[in-house]
Parts: structure tokens; sequence; C-alpha cells
């Protein structure tokens, strides 16, 4: 399943509330899949078959289309990337950033994974 847009439901509060977007299972190693969460488009990406996850917004700046989560992942250096399927600009998971074009670069969101769920935070 490479593509997971449906609205979420809020699993905690406290200083930020986390949004449980779907199981681990539900991405494939090394792909993202978009969720919903709060009225927001996110890109939610999973590396390998570990547990580590990286949620940005799914919006690429520099064309204006929802599919950064159908961008394919890798590195840059030491910095994990997805590259946009459109311009191929590639964003920071961790934070965000466009390297090409610092001025274009998205939100980054916490996330995480529980009892194998994925969270995003959203505050």
């Amino acid at each position: 399943m490479n593509a997971v847009l449906k609205e979420t439901q809020v699993m905690e509060a406290g200083a930020q509330d986390w949004v449980d977007v779907c199981a681990l299972e539900d991405i494939v190693p090394y792909t993202g899949v978009c969720a919903l969460v709060q009225a927001r488009q996110v890109a939610v990406f999973r590396l390998g078959n570990s547990d580590e996850v990286f949620a940005i917004d799914n919006r690429d700046p520099n064309s204006g289309a929802n599919v950064l989560s159908r961008g394919i992942v890798g590195s840059l250096g030491d910095q994990v990337v997805v590259a946009s399927p459109i311009y191929k600009h590639h964003f920071s998971l961790a934070t965000g950033t466009c390297l090409e074009n610092p001025d274009a670069s998205v939100r980054s969101y916490p996330a995480r994974v529980v009892r194998g769920r994925v969270l995003v935070a959203t505050g």
C-alpha cells in the first residue's frame, strides 16, 4: 500500500498531540505514504525494515503538487532525503529543508512507532 490518505485520530494528549496514522507494516520499507493529519497532507516515510519513521509536509513547494510521499528515499552525504518525483529536489526527512533551495523547505513533524502503530505529532 503506497498511499494511505485518510482522516486520522488523535491518540494522546499532552504537550504534543500524537495522531495515529497507520500500522508500521502498511509502509513498505524505504517508501512513504500520505496521511491526512488534522486537515494537512503529511508524507510519512519508513527507513528499511526498522521502526525509524519520518514525517514532512506532502506538498512539494516547487511544483505545488502533493507528491512528496511518492518520492524516492535515499541519502545525500549524511542526510536522509526524499527526492520529489516532479523536479527531483531533495528534502531532508529530519528537517524538511530543501537542499537545492532552502527557501522552498517544508515542515517536518516528530514521528514515532508505538506498539506497531505510526504516530505523528501535530503540536
